[in-house]
């Protein structure tokens, strides 16, 4: 099924090899799960796993995507064989980034996208929230970011959008302990978004889920026949993939939204991370398979796509966002819309 067509592997020390037409999940020289190949787009590594050069060289000639993270879901390195995609697209792409006016609309639209996700988990916040003084607290927020949304128009230059981005994202972050259940703020509390390594494990929680849907937006782009390295609203850098960058911005909150109902039903307690001795935290490797079932879960919800007005699985709008953004590259008068959850 395409929404369970990445294999996740989070359990330390695990070794993955080739059986025949299979990929074998070994733990301790003992087999615990066989996959057919045939099944998969992408394996996705966190921490310590070790791999076979056969499965390496057959992950790659069957066009599976092989990534690489660490344990706190930072990206270190990405196997695929032959590139694939539409040259004249990536052609077209190439040329957009270099129109100052084309670049700042898509990294303009990014941002939209972003923050009016964002100002709607602070609006359900508000309207759920048991105490007068925390509900006035996220709603002048909210408000905060919908002004944050009209300046968006008036902004002339990168640098300047990138400025209202990081703003609108302290004052987002500044709210969203809030959101956690208050016999569980102790543990989850929260001062503004810290990574490399996340210092809280809030923090912990959302790099990890970053990671997953950078993975899937970077996916998502490729199989569009994108080139996920060249991007609008992120600077371009050796090794950076701007384009999945600009894309995973408006689904961000999702990662914030799964992160708070996890935290919330008592899913994910103190107890399932790390403090490491120089103040970075880390999820533990049970709580990181709980993490990933409650991902793939949530990407089987039912979202209405309001430009394509109808029902999308939730794990699917990348694709379908990664195609109006191949529109985008196509055609004039075409510009990008963002995601954005009713």
């Amino acid at each position: 099924m395409q929404l369970l067509n990445t294999l996740y592997i989070t359990t330390p020390e695990t070794y993955l090899r080739l059986d025949n037409d299979t990929l074998r999940v070994e733990v301790e020289r003992e087999t615990r799960l066989r996959v057919p190949l045939h099944h998969l787009s992408s394996v996705v590594c966190f921490g310590h796993i070790g791999l076979s050069a056969p499965l390496m060289h057959r992950l790659a000639e069957s066009g599976i995507a092989l990534v690489l993270l660490d344990d706190n879901g930072r990206f270190k390195a990405r196997l695929e064989g032959a590139v694939t995609g539409n040259v004249l697209l990536r052609q077209a792409q190439f040329q957009r980034v270099a129109d100052p006016a084309f670049t700042l609309d898509m990294a303009r639209a990014s941002v939209a996208g972003k923050i009016k996700n964002t100002r709607q988990v602070l609006q359900r916040g508000a309207r759920e929230a048991k105490v007068e003084d925390e509900a006035k607290v996220l709603t002048r927020l909210a408000d905060d970011l919908a002004a944050a949304l009209r300046a968006l128009p008036e902004v002339t230059d990168l640098d300047s959008l990138r400025g209202v981005e990081g703003s609108a994202a302290r004052q987002y972050f500044s709210g969203l302990s809030l959101l956690v259940r208050p016999d569980q703020r102790a543990a989850f509390t929260m001062d503004g978004r810290t990574r490399r390594p996340p210092r809280d494990r809030f923090n912990a929680m959302l790099s990890f889920l970053y990671a997953m849907w950078m993975n899937d937006c970077r996916s998502a782009l490729e199989a569009a026949g994108l080139d996920p390295q060249v991007g609008f609203l992120h600077a371009l850098r050796p090794g950076r993939a701007a384009l999945a960058l600009d894309l995973m911005e408006e689904f961000r909150p999702w990662a914030d939204r799964l992160a708070l109902t996890l935290i919330n039903r008592g899913q994910l307690g103190a107890d399932d991370f790390v403090l490491r001795e120089g103040g970075g935290v880390l999820l533990e490797p049970d709580a990181r398979k709980a993490v990933v079932v409650a991902y793939q879960e949530r990407k089987k919800d039912e979202i209405n796509h309001p430009l394509l007005a109808q029902s999308v699985p939730l794990g699917l709008v990348p694709l379908v966002q990664a195609r109006l953004l191949a529109r985008a590259m196509r055609e004039d008068g075409a510009p990008y819309v963002p995601f954005v959850a009713k």
